[in-house]
This record gives structure tokens, C-alpha cells and sequence, in this order.
């Protein structure tokens, strides 16, 4: 606690009025899609230790505490409340706009709907000020321990609230703030322990996760303290084993003072009427100061209380901390296949270090918030940069915490863990390659160490193979017959890393709805990335070069044997063979053709840097051959694509299909390749005719330029069919890669006209933190939560790479 008011709250935070609802929402373009409403706020938690939400309402509604599993829903008992009295009248609420829908905690005042206040976020932090219900002046910020190049505390499984409190007035206040929470040990992990995998209407596949939410026989609430600390701590029933998945503790606790006073109720009904404690907190701003240990009986539900109170003199300000921690170690995929998390290196296995990191906070927060503040501020320095762009900068971050990430314990052959975020909420499966080439770049540029883990996961699944066969998706979703392919080839770069439900990182490719081992263009998003990670990490690790090289060279030798008619490029087939999954690209692709000519640039590059530091290896002889034969296949392949796709204005989407539509991402090869500075895949003018008229056709004839840029539309801005998906789609990563290749081509003032459409589609529409793949004009939204919206950073990239 200190007497100085908390550091002022960022101009360019997004903000919104507490409790203040949306006219019309976007919705789920699919039912089949989760669409969760728009009350979604930052989320707190570290990396790979769950998370929780809070809404601008005030109703804590996010529980992502079991690794890759989504859960939403107003825990009502998971509260913050006020009480304040001027000595001749008070008053108390609970922070929450909206009283519980299920008829609990009846006795207790809910916070006035009316827009008094305002809640802002700017990912890590998050702060509501409240305005104009009680005399004092109150702010509360949130935050947990995130910031660029940590790779300690970034995992832990906390989060603080640090409230601001000032008197105003000429005569003294005096408050109380409490913090109420529900014990939910036990209740995030999936009843089902082998749930069968279903096809979804949409072709995905899926499986059912239940949660046991309600059941707490055996919780039991302590109370806890030393010399600097206060706490409740939250326990599960009792074991006599290693923890599993779901066992473990919360903590909820608040660091002493002289001058407050510290008030406790262990054990009251979190699902009646709240009376036990709201009449005492109403009244006089105290608790009844009563411990109870006794287990939960069979439908039974328990919740703890802090409260603080003090008094404040006109004028007199203090800064109050409280702590909300859950010690959950164990993340269980398939039934018996469990992983420690990485906070686990730091504070035991056990799963009960609750209070451990419920103190540790309390003592480092301080210290904590000077190392975000220092991270962000040169950003939020830069007068080149607009405010909303800051803003939407550091909030699309939020899914690296969101994102169902995992974040394991550290291993011999992965001494920092090993790392993964979901491709999205609907598509939960982890770092799809396609979706992560754009969408990757926030984790390079702030936390490379686990970007290259991840890159090493991919890098050992390319030689490993998966005979098992099942349905493909698509051909259901189209009437077509059924049509079945294995799993993972040998030598085929695989889609994603696996899914929850199986083994994450040994199991890869979990997505059935197109056969990926067919995909044009996952190839060559491997080997681009490797070189990039490579290059923009320092050009100093050469062992991870060195240890991606065979499957750079399996996974070009395997993608080259798709070059049908030999003329160097490899052919799209005429299915939805690359990330625009229900695209039908035929022949050479201006897409897929060139990813190929920019990773041939890239494998080049690797094999001169690895023969130039490591002339004596065993390989270097090998590593010239292959050299050489890429330098072939690159001058083979390059007039091929000028001669097949360029029509004088831009390049075609694709040789055979006779489409004249302008493809937005036609030149994401000639992107990368400038980004990585290969030589130019296109010439440069021909690389601005084509841009420029992606940006007219796409963006500024495609509704007038109000949602972003459609993926594909013909010249004119009219669609080639009025009934396709993709192509009519504003995917906001592929806007956002769109804008830093405007940017890396001198277009920057169209750059951020486009990216402030897409920004203001989702933060202005209830899509904040939860940031979908694609909107439409018709106001709807597909697969929220999405991986490649962080894709936002390559635009700062390549605008810290021109400037």
C-alpha cells in the first residue's frame, strides 16, 4: 500500500462505458460456432496457466483454467464489492451491472446500469473507474505479470487488482472493498475422459467437453496469514496422490496495513440469497470474521470473503492491492497423458502453492508493473503511430493468454517448455502453420524463444507419419461422397500440432476438413518461417538453424513432388489445398506458387549460413547439392510464374480456373521475401500494380471500403459468385498482413486506412478480445478467438523496419 495514486491510464486504451450493452452485436455467421455474446473483457492469468475474464459489467464470465478447454459464464460469487459511509449515511454494491439470471445472492445490491464509469483495457492491464455512485474516487486496475522477454513470470497463474482510492471531499470516508470468490477446485476438467470425435455440421471435427461445474463435495476454505499477508486459500478434497488435472487451489488475498483493518468470512453459501455476509458488509463495511473448514457436503457450494476497511481524510489517497491466485499444475490431454505447466519450474508441483504465489505477488506487483510500463511506453511514445492502432496493438495480445495456450514444464530437450496456442475456439487445435505464418509475429518479436519451441515442434513432425485414415469434412459439407486420407504422411509438413483432446505436439494434424497432407502451401510456410525466426532473432542461433535443416529439405522435396508437369512450381489440384480451405485453386496459384519461389530464396539463404559457420560438418557436402538443386528449381520456377499469372495489372488467382478474381494475399510470397530481404520474387512495379489494385477492388469497392478488404472479388469490386465464403470474407489476419505489405511497399497512409476499418469492425461491433478469423457485411463472424489476428504486429514490424 502506498499513498500515491496508480500511474495514469493510457490515452489509447479502448474503453467503454460500465455496464453499457451493444444495439446489435455481431453474431455467429454459423450456428454451429460458439458465440459467447459480446461481455468479453481483457483476460488475466500468465501464459499456459489458465485464465480468467472480467467483463466491462464487472462479472468474472472466463474460465480457461483447463489448457485448451473453453468455459463461459457469470460465476456470480467471484465478485468485488464496495461499501462507503460519510458518517451520516452509506452505501454498499456489488461491482456488477447485471444481478445473477439464476436467482442467487438475492440480498446483495448490484452496481447501477447506467454507464456509471468507465471500464478501459490495454492488454496487460485493465482498469474500471467508477464515477459518480460513491463520494470517493475508485479506480481498480488489473493485471498479471506479462511482458516482453520474461519468460518467468509470465506464466503464473495470477492476477492482481490494484485499487486506487481517494477522498475528494472536506470530511472523512470511510470504505470497505471486498472481494468474494466462489471454490471451484475440481470443477475444470472434462467428465468425459475419452469423448468421441464427431464431424460438425461444418466439416470440423469436434468433441464434447464437460466440465464439472457445481461440484465442490469435499472443498474446504482456510484462512491464512504471516507477518505481510492475508488470505483465504481454496482447497479441493483431500488426496493421497499426485495431483491430476483439476486438483489443486485458489487464493484470494490482500497485503496488511496499519492503517486497515482486515475482515474474513471462510465459509458461506455462494449459491443462496449472500445474506451471511451482505448484511454485515452493507451495514457497517466488516465481515463476521468466521472460520470453518468443514467440507462441502454432496450439492454443496462454498465461497470465501476478504474485506478491507479504512478510512480516508479529504484529500488522503492510498493504493490497496488484492490478489486472486489458482495453483491448478497438471494439464491432462488424452487420458493419462499429462503435462506439468511452466509455473510449476518455478513453484513445485504440488498443487498446493496457492498462497506461495498468492505472496509472491503481493510483494513483487510493484515491481511487476514497472517492467510492463517500460516494456510498452517506447510504443506508447511514438507520435507516428494513431492511438487506435496502439490500442488494438497490445489488446490482440490477449490470445496468448486466451487462447487455450499451453505452456509446459521445462525438459532436457526443451529447457524453456514447450509452447502452443489454439488456431481458434471453434478450430481448437494448436498453431495451424497456414494461420500462424501472419499470425506468429507477436510471439517472435516479443517472446522469440518460444516461438522457435514452436517452430522445433513442427521441425521433428515433418519425418513422422500417421497410417490412420478418417473422413474428410469437406466433401460432407458439400453432398459429395465421403472420401477418407491418413493422417500425416512422412515428409509432409503437417497442419497444426494436435488438439486437447489427444497428445499436443506428438499428435499433429487433428484437422480433418481437407486432407492437409495435399496442401500447396504449408511447405513452404515452414521453411519461411524458419529462416525468419533465424534472421529477426539475432542471425546467432545457428543450432536451431542447423536443427530445422532436414526438414526443410524433406518437406521441399516432398511439396516439389506436387510439380505435376515439371516446370518447377507445384500445382494446386483444384480443391481447397491451402489455408483458403474452401477455395478452389487450379494450376499454378499466385498464393501457393508464390510461397514456393520465396521459400526456395529462404532455403538458399539457410544452406549458405550453414556452410559459411559450419564448413568442416559432416553434411557439407550435402548441404551444397541441395544448394544447388533449390538455385535450379528457383530459376525454373520464376519466369513460370511471371508467364502464367501476370496479366498486365496484377496476378491471376491462379493458371487454370480462367478466374479474373483479384486475390488480396495473390503476392504474400513477394511480402515475405522483402520482409526477409531475399531477392524480390516479382519485379517491383509489377508488385505495386498489383497491390494497388487489391487495395481498389478488395477494400475500397468492396463495400465502400467499411469492413476491410474481401479476400477475392473481381476487378470491379462485384464477387465472382455471390454465394462463395472465402472470397467474400474480411479475414482481419490476412487484412492485417495486407497492411504491412502497403506499408513495406510505401502505400502507409492506405496501410492504416484499411487496418482502422478492420480495428473498428471489431472493437466498435462486442468482438473485443475475442477477435474473430472472419466478418462479413451482413454483420456476422466466424471462428472467434483466432490466432492469426495477431498478424497486427507484422505491421509494426515492418513499420520498425522502414523507419
Amino acid at each position: 500500500m502506498t499513498n500515491q495514486p496508480s500511474s495514469r491510464i493510457p490515452s489509447c486504451a479502448w474503453t467503454r462505458p460500465i455496464g453499457k450493452g451493444w444495439d446489435k452485436p455481431y453474431t455467429v455467421r454459423y450456428a454451429s460456432n460458439i458465440d459467447d455474446g459480446p461481455w468479453h473483457g481483457m483476460p488475466l492469468g500468465g501464459f499456459g496457466a489458465g485464465c480468467i475474464g472480467r467483463s466491462s459489467r464487472g462479472d468474472f464470465n472466463l474460465w480457461h483454467i483447463d489448457g485448451g478447454e473453453h468455459t463461459f459464464k457469470n460465476i456470480p460469487a467471484c465478485q468485488f464489492s464496495v461499501f462507503e459511509s460519510n458518517g451520516s449515511s452509506s452505501i454498499a454494491y456489488a461491482l456488477c451491472t447485471q444481478p445473477p439470471e439464476d436467482g442467487t445472492l438475492q440480498a446483495w445490491q448490484w452496481y447501477p446500469g447506467d454507464s456509471k464509469g468507465t471500464y478501459h483495457a490495454l492488454y496487460p492491464r485493465s482498469w474500471f473507474v467508477y464515477d459518480g455512485v460513491y463520494q470517493a474516487q475508485l479506480t481498480c486496475e488489473q493485471f498479471s505479470p506479462v511482458w516482453a522477454d520474461n519468460y518467468q513470470e509470465t506464466s503464473y497463474p495470477v492476477a492482481m487488482f490494484l485499487w486506487t482510492v481517494r477522498n475528494p471531499t472536506d470530511t472523512p470516508i470511510t470504505l470497505s472493498i471486498m472481494l468474494t470468490w466462489e471454490n471451484m477446485v475440481g470443477w475444470f476438467t472434462n467428465t468425459q475422459k475419452s469423448p468421441e470425435v464427431k464431424m460438425r455440421d461444418d466439416g470440423s471435427p469436434v468433441y464434447e467437453y464437460l466440465p464439472r461445474l457445481g461440484e465442490s463435495k469435499g472443498n474446504f476454505n482456510e484462512v491464512v496469514e504471516n507477518t505481510q499477508v492475508f488470505g483465504c486459500l481454496l482447497n479441493g478434497a483431500g488426496r493421497d496422490e499426485a495431483p491430476q488435472e483439476g486438483d489443486g487451489q485458489w487464493c484470494i488475498a490482500i497485503k496488511k496495513h496499519p492503517s486497515i483493518e482486515v475482515f474474513y468470512h471462510a465459509r458461506w453459501n455462494s449459491v443462496g440469497t449472500g445474506e451471511e455476509i451482505w448484511e454485515s458488509f452493507a451495514s457497517y463495511g466488516s465481515l463476521a470474521n468466521y472460520i470453518d473448514a468443514t467440507p462441502a457436503e454432496e450439492g454443496e457450494q462454498l465461497g470465501a470473503a476478504l474485506a478491507i476497511r479504512f478510512t480516508l481524510q479529504p484529500g488522503e489517497s492510498l493504493e490497496i492491492p488484492f490478489t486472486v491466485s489458482w495453483d491448478f499444475p497438471v494439464t491432462e490431454f488424452a487420458a493419462g497423458v499429462n503435462y506439468f505447466r511452466r509455473y510449476t519450474d518455478f513453484f513445485g508441483r504440488s498443487g498446493e502453492n496457492g498462497w506461495a504465489i498468492a505472496s509472491t505477488a503481493l510483494q513483487q506487483y510493484q515491481t511487476w508493473l514497472t517492467h510492463i510500463q517500460s516494456w510498452q511506453q517506447p510504443i506508447l511514445d511514438r507520435l507516428d503511430l494513431p492511438e487506435w492502432f496502439k490500442m488494438s496493438l497490445f489488446n490482440e495480445l490477449y490470445d496468448l493468454t486466451a487462447g487455450g495456450t499451453l505452456w509446459s514444464a521445462a525438459t532436457d530437450a526443451d529447457p524453456i517448455g514447450q509452447f502452443a496456442v489454439l488456431e481458434c475456439l471453434d478450430y481448437r487445435w494448436y498453431e495451424s502453420l497456414d494461420v500462424r505464418l501472419y499470425g506468429s509475429f507477436g510471439l517472435l518479436m516479443l517472446f522469440p524463444e518460444l516461438e522457435k519451441s514452436v517452430m522445433r515442434a513442427f521441425a521433428r513432425a515433418i519425418p513422422t507419419s500417421d497410417e490412420r485414415t478418417r473422413v474428410i469434412g469437406y466433401y460432407y459439407t458439400i453432398g459429395a461422397e465421403s472420401q477418407q486420407a491418413a493422417r500425416k504422411i512422412a515428409g509432409a509438413t503437417p497442419h497444426d500440432l494436435g488438439a486437447p483432446n489427444e497428445h499436443v505436439w506428438e499428435r499433429t494434424n487433428y484437422t480433418s476438413y481437407q486432407d492437409c497432407n495435399l496442401w500447396k502451401d504449408l511447405g513452404s510456410d515452414f521453411v519461411l518461417q524458419v529462416y525468419r525466426d533465424f534472421l529477426l532473432t539475432g542471425e546467432e542461433d545457428l543450432e536451431f538453424l542447423a536443427e530445422c535443416w532436414d526438414a526443410v529439405v524433406e518437406t521441399l522435396d516432398y511439396l516439389k513432388s506436387f510439380d505435376q508437369d515439371g516446370d518447377g512450381i507445384p500445382e494446386n489440384s483444384g480443391a481447397p489445398d491451402q489455408t483458403f480451405d474452401d477455395w478452389r485453386l487450379l494450376g499454378v496459384s499466385a498464393y501457393c506458387g508464390g510461397l514456393w519461389l520465396a521459400a526456395l530464396s529462404a532455403a538458399i539463404a539457410m544452406a549458405d549460413i550453414l556452410l559459411s559457420n559450419r564448413q568442416d560438418a559432416e553434411n557439407a557436402k550435402e548441404l551444397q547439392v541441395q544448394k544447388s538443386t533449390y538455385e535450379a528449381w528457383l530459376a525454373q520456377s520464376r519466369p513460370i510464374y511471371e508467364e502464367k499469372l501476370w496479366n498486365g495489372q496484377y496476378y491471376k488467382l491462379d493458371s487454370e480456373s480462367g478466374s479474373d478474381v483479384v486475390m488480396a494475399d495473390q503476392l504474400c510470397g513477394q511480402f515475405y521475401a522483402r520482409l526477409l530481404g531475399l531477392p524480390d520474387i516479382v519485379a517491383g512495379d509489377r508488385a505495386l500494380s498489383a497491390l494497388k489494385t487489391v487495395y481498389d477492388a478488395c477494400f475500397l469497392k468492396f463495400n465502400d471500403g467499411k469492413f476491410g478488404a474481401a479476400n477475392g472479388v473481381r476487378p470491379d469490386g462485384s464477387p465472382e459468385n455471390p454465394k462463395a465464403t472465402h472470397p467474400l470474407e474480411v479475414w482481419t489476419g490476412i487484412n492485417f498482413g495486407l497492411a504491412a505489405f502497403l506499408v513495406q511497399m510505401g502505400m502507409k497512409d492506405e496501410a492504416f486506412r484499411l487496418t482502422e476499418a478492420v480495428v473498428a469492425q471489431v472493437y466498435e461491433n462486442g468482438l473485443q478480445f475475442r477477435t474473430p478469423e472472419a466478418i462479413t457485411a451482413n454483420g456476422t463472424f466466424r471462428a472467434s478467438t483466432y490466432l492469426r489476428a495477431m498478424a497486427i504486429w507484422g505491421i509494426y514490424l515492418v513499420l520498425t523496419q522502414t523507419t
